[in-house]
């Protein structure tokens, strides 16, 4: 524990270094298309995505940097998934930023700095490296929101994600400098330590769980501090609001565990009720506001929302009557739910960027009109993704909807299993919005005759995404099984 263990962060080391490298080969870049800062960027990606996963299969926990690091199975599960994310989000994102003047190095090393975040995120095991890591990721995500610095809706949305964005880091500090105050450690095992001997001051705890569950929920994006997600994606560049909507929503989750899970869940009782009640009211603002949206991304904010809302479902039915026997089901399915719904929104914002050409934004609902007769295999992909959204079999969402909902009802709790029933018939509500997108797109005459055009790779990424939401419905023992895996092994230690 008190040592440095360099070996263990050698993924962020490598992300780091590679950072500055891109940043300064791109100074001598004189390629418009910005070729080897993209595939260096790629590169970086995959070759830090290669190592997590290695370390995954390992299954080892390893502690550096006196032990404010972590490095267990499920940091490295969710960082590998976020680096898969972050590259399959340039490559949709390199066509839309090439015709709109973004395609510059700081879409690039932006790019890489919140994902250094995010991995910094995922293996914290000190209130302050959770803390660093959520202003590395959120402050190069408000950079990368104003890019287009001529365009004014981007420009709002940058500010109103950069004054809430602060106002949620400011209330997680105040947390966490309470829970600090009651427990006298930074370190998660010893706030563990002490809430679970009884040491602390009840009433400060459970204030400071207040303070950093809504500190959480803002950047989870759960109801009600959800007013500043359907603006920013709305407001941001396509390209952008595909960052902010994939790999941070893993690194949420990854920071709700340590936080909760790890460090308070002797106060299970008292967040379990607050996630709860986020969870209802963000699947009820979520699917309602959904249904009156025209425009496109913010109908898939507020699905984002509810998303979240059912995520939270999840987490929030580990600990039944002080019993931690159904933990390991309810936080490995609340994490493939993440893993999926993640999988799946890098389709549908995909979507909107390949539709998008240059001069006009395909994020109108009407904008689909047609897509059938102009591509039946993009709007068979299309179909896919409103399917898995919606929860409708064979897709990933239907089983991610499902275990989620196994793992309360499994509880044997009248509570859970009315927050089950509740948490269906929300969601067959929700299922009308999707449903009116393929019905837009296979019903409706098209209004743009103009050829679908996308890059060889954009193609290829497309067409796998939508076969891999596919094959996880139809297939979902593997991943689920990583899923179940790296949440044990976390939780054992």
């Amino acid at each position: 524990m008190n040592t440095m263990n360099w070996l263990a962060v050698y993924p962020e080391i490598i992300l780091l270094a590679m950072t500055c490298v891109v940043a300064m080969v791109d100074l001598w870049v004189t390629d418009p298309q910005r070729r080897p800062t993209y595939w260096l960027t790629q590169l970086t990606l995959a070759v830090v995505g290669a190592i997590h996963l290695s370390y995954f299969h390992d299954g080892l926990t390893v502690y550096a940097m006196q032990g404010m690091v972590v490095a267990d199975p499920m940091g490295h599960l969710l960082a590998f998934f976020a680096c898969v994310a972050t590259i399959v989000t340039l490559v949709y994102a390199r066509p839309y930023a090439a015709s709109r003047e973004m395609l510059k190095g700081e879409l690039f090393t932006l790019t890489l700095f919140s994902m250094l975040g995010v991995s910094v995120m995922v293996s914290a095991n000190n209130f302050l490296v959770v803390y660093l890591g959520l202003e590395l990721m959120s402050l190069s995500l408000y950079a990368l929101v104003a890019l287009r610095r001529d365009n004014a809706n981007a420009t709002e949305a940058a500010m109103k994600y950069f004054v809430l964005g602060a106002l949620a880091s400011g209330f997680l500090l105040y947390g966490l400098s309470m829970m600090y105050g009651a427990t006298g450690s930074l370190s998660i095992p010893r706030v563990f330590e002490v809430i679970s001997l009884g040491e602390a001051n009840k009433s400060v705890l459970v204030f400071g769980v207040v303070f950093v569950v809504a500190g959480l929920a803002f950047k989870l994006g759960a109801a009600p501090f959800h007013m500043w997600v359907p603006d920013v994606y709305h407001g941001a560049p396509t390209a952008t609001t595909l960052l902010i909507g994939a790999a941070p929503k893993l690194a949420a989750f990854a920071i709700t565990v340590r936080l909760l899970v790890e460090g308070m869940i002797g106060l299970a009782v008292d967040w379990q009720q607050m996630l709860i009640v986020l969870s209802i009211a963000s699947l009820l603002v979520g699917n309602l506001a959904a249904i009156a949206q025209s425009n496109l991304k913010r109908m898939l904010a507020y699905s984002t929302i509810a998303q979240m809302g059912f995520m939270l479902l999840g987490l929030a039915s580990g600990v039944v009557n002080d019993n931690t026997l159904s933990a390991a089901n309810a936080y490995s399915s609340a994490m493939f739910y993440a893993v999926t719904y993640v999988m799946t929104t890098l389709g549908s914002f995909g979507m909107i960027l390949l539709l998008s050409r240059q001069g006009h934004e395909a994020e109108e609902i009407k904008d689909m009109a047609g897509l059938a007769k102009r591509s039946p295999w993009y709007a068979a992909v299309m179909t896919i993704f409103m399917l898995s959204l919606a929860g409708i079999p064979p897709t990933a969402g239907f089983y991610a909807k499902l275990s989620v909902l196994q793992a309360m009802i499994s509880t044997n709790n009248p509570l859970y299993l009315g927050l089950a029933i509740a948490a269906v018939v929300v969601s067959l509500i929700g299922a009308y919005y999707y449903l009116r997108v393929i019905k837009v797109m296979f019903f409706d005459e098209p209004t743009d005759h103009t050829p679908l055009g996308a890059p060889t790779d954009v193609r290829v990424v497309m067409s796998l995404n939508g076969v891999a939401v596919l094959a996880f419905g139809l297939l979902p023992g593997g991943l689920m099984a990583w899923c179940a895996q790296a949440i044990v092994k976390t939780l054992a230690t």
